[in-house]
């Protein structure tokens, strides 16, 4: 964890969670180059990082939804619950399509995708600290029919249905994890994964642990999450 001032009053102050340390460097580094900006905290966890915010109060907060042992839209949702007035951008290697609504209703201003320019990031900040939203062109056409045609006119995948939570262990159900690991991984019980796993088959009306771990295993390929 890594916390400085800022070097100007007048400086946007940028605080960064995200578990890998390489792209982490690198994103502080286009950030901190930018005139106007100052990166003044950065974790690479949902603990160092939310004990951190709450001390710095920075401007706004670069989140990747996928953050080691923990998942970064929970930290969104407790970032929103104690410091209200902080905004958020979300940051993910996964498609738009299937984290993106999902961010914005745990109250993050934005979501991009890992793969876009450093100037890309720097106009998404800029948008979220002038009060609007950031989303790609596609995925603001995207919502934007959603909200005019009805969910129904719109395709829509089954796992649309899961809450965060259940896509969560969803995923790692695809990647191979049993529900003792999961349990151990989201400190929770063995009793409320299974819960978890239940509902997740039964909204994908699923027979069986054997088709949804097939189910699970073939979404993670398809999304390369």
């Amino acid at each position: 964890m890594n916390e400085k001032q800022a070097n100007s009053g007048t400086d946007i102050m940028v605080f960064i969670v995200e578990d890998h340390p390489i792209f982490r460097r690198g994103l502080s580094q286009v950030i901190s180059n930018e005139e106007g900006f100052c990166v003044c905290g950065e974790a690479e966890d949902y603990l160092n990082g939310l004990d951190s915010i709450k001390k710095l109060k920075p401007d706004i907060i670069i989140v990747d939804i996928n953050l080691r042992n923990s998942s970064g839209i929970d930290l969104i949702k407790d970032i929103k619950l104690f410091c209200p007035d902080i905004k958020i951008l979300a940051l993910s290697m996964h498609d738009e399509n299937i984290y993106a609504e999902r961010v914005l209703r745990a109250g993050a201003k934005g979501y991009l995708m890992k793969q876009e320019a450093p100037e890309t990031i720097l106009k998404a900040i800029r948008l979220i600290m002038e009060g609007k939203i950031y989303l790609s062109e596609n995925m603001s056409s995207r919502m934007l029919r959603k909200l005019i045609d009805g969910q129904s006119n719109l395709e829509t995948a089954p796992v649309d249905f899961l809450t965060d939570r259940e896509l969560e262990i969803f995923k790692m159900i695809g990647h191979g994890f049993s529900t003792r690991e999961i349990s151990q991984k989201l400190h929770v019980s063995v009793k409320t994964i299974e819960n978890h796993r239940a509902h997740i088959k039964e909204k994908l009306d699923l027979n069986n642990s054997i088709e949804l771990i097939q189910q699970a295993t073939l979404w993670v390929q398809g999304n390369r999450l």
